[in-house]
């Protein structure tokens, strides 16, 4: 039973059969070649069943081993590896094929490669997951052919190997190597560290040209006999609220990917950043009830919970509650803190109805609503209308992007904080609007 399981007929032998069967065909005009083609047919034969002996005369023909991350980024590229070894003494020829998780629907799976005696060989290829939860790999396929390429024997490793898909660490990782080297500014974002004229002191130095006169320490400036002045720094331990709306208005999809995801894929690398930079960061998620909370914390290891938080996100096509989300943050929240709240409005309508609870946080913390371009519609404005049914679209496209401007300019208008942003910008935004509040100290 093992032997029919891993045992397959090769697409060249069948080749060959094909070949001699033209060849039986044509014996009919030339009754010379008959017995010819007899005497290939036995030959084929003993080629095939030499060719089974040596595929099966090794119990141990193949190696492989497919190596896994712990965890896979959700909406990234992610990495893998395959590497392999043949025990064969002739030179194999090897296709594999990788039962993929069935999120990804990719059935046509096939790398083909060629393998000498003791060679180790390394295949790499990238998965993009596009939703959160456990993603399972089934068989690893392998099937070995010697030179004669008539049988192919197939070997089977690491059956049901489970991978969970979080939000994005790559991501994250990215932004945390920039932050740590000072060079945000290369993604389009303001540097990680800004001196400036908020509340916290940090040293007194020697004036250098471009110094803020302003800061002149005149009693240092006496007892050293040359120009001092004291520098500041951000303050820091302030607590920073991520709010995510769950709601269906966040079920979206942009580039394959929910706008709920893009909201947690920021809300991590964000929450990375300004832990990093010494506060205290929290998250919440609400629809129609409030399903997590976690406070605001200063320990890097809190990065962790926040992780495990944001796995664990689900939703319904439900309208979130945002009277529930004013009265939780006033229950709870009780220190002036920074609130950003990934939701989505589609209408001035629908922000209007909202408004009362948003400036009811407003009054208290500082409120950032992080809001998005419809992305789409940008696409359609930008496209030239050749009839009149694409200059009726085009209209309400333009309407629909009119709104989302109008949105925001109301918000501003009440004091409120914005972000309007593509989905793909979303994070670098988020982290710029951070450390703008940070520098201007209005926190």
């Amino acid at each position: 039973m093992h032997f029919l399981r891993s045992f397959y007929i090769h697409n060249t032998f069948f080749r060959y059969l094909a070949l001699l069967a033209a060849c039986f065909v044509l014996s009919y005009w030339i009754p010379g070649i008959y017995p010819i083609v007899w005497l290939l047919i036995w030959v084929l034969l003993g080629l095939f069943l030499f060719d089974i002996y040596l595929l099966y005369s090794n119990t141990k023909g193949l190696e492989a081993q497919r190596k896994l991350p712990k965890k896979l980024s959700n909406s990234e590229l992610n990495p893998l590896s395959i590497r392999f070894a043949t025990h064969y003494p002739f030179k194999t020829y090897i296709s594999i094929i990788d039962e993929l998780p069935v999120q990804f629907q990719k059935r046509d799976f096939v790398h083909k490669t060629s393998i000498t005696k003791g060679e180790w060989k390394t295949f790499e290829y990238s998965v993009r997951p596009i939703d959160r939860g456990e993603y399972v790999f089934g068989h690893l396929n392998l099937y070995a052919s010697s030179p004669l390429k008539m049988v192919k024997r197939r070997f089977v490793f690491q059956k049901d190997q489970m991978v969970p898909v979080y939000p994005s660490i790559i991501q994250m990782q990215r932004y945390d190597f920039l932050a740590i080297d000072n060079k945000l500014t290369e993604f389009g974002l303001k540097k990680i560290r800004r001196i400036g004229h908020t509340q916290e002191f940090e040293q007194i130095k020697e004036y250098v040209r471009g110094d803020d006169f302003r800061t002149l320490n005149w009693k240092a400036t006496a007892k050293h006999n040359q120009l001092m002045v004291n520098q500041y720094q951000d303050e820091k331990s302030q607590p920073i609220y991520s709010l995510i709306d769950t709601g269906r208005v966040m079920k979206m999809p942009f580039n394959e990917l929910k706008l709920l995801d893009y909201a947690i894929n920021a809300t991590l690398a964000f929450s990375n950043v300004a832990l990093k930079r010494n506060d205290k960061t929290g998250m919440l998620t609400f629809s129609k009830n409030i399903e997590s909370f976690v406070p605001a914390l200063q320990k890097i290891t809190h990065l962790n919970t926040i992780l495990e938080k944001l796995y664990n996100i689900t939703t319904e096509f439900t309208d979130s509650d945002f009277g529930l989300l004013y009265a939780h943050v006033k229950r709870k929240v009780t220190h002036r803190s920074l609130l950003l709240l990934y939701t989505n409005f589609e209408h001035i309508s629908a922000l209007k109805r909202q408004l009362p609870f948003l400036l009811g946080m407003a009054k208290h913390h500082v409120l950032v609503v992080v809001f998005f371009e419809n992305t789409e519609l940008e696409e359609l404005i930008a496209t030239d209308a050749e009839d009149l049914q694409a200059i009726y679209h085009k209209t309400i496209a333009e309407k629909f992007s009119l709104e989302k401007r109008l949105m925001q300019k109301e918000l501003q208008r009440h004091g409120i904080q914005t972000i309007l942003t593509k989905p793909e910008d979303l994070t670098i935004n988020t982290i710029n609007k951070y450390l703008e509040i940070k520098a201007r100290g209005l926190l």
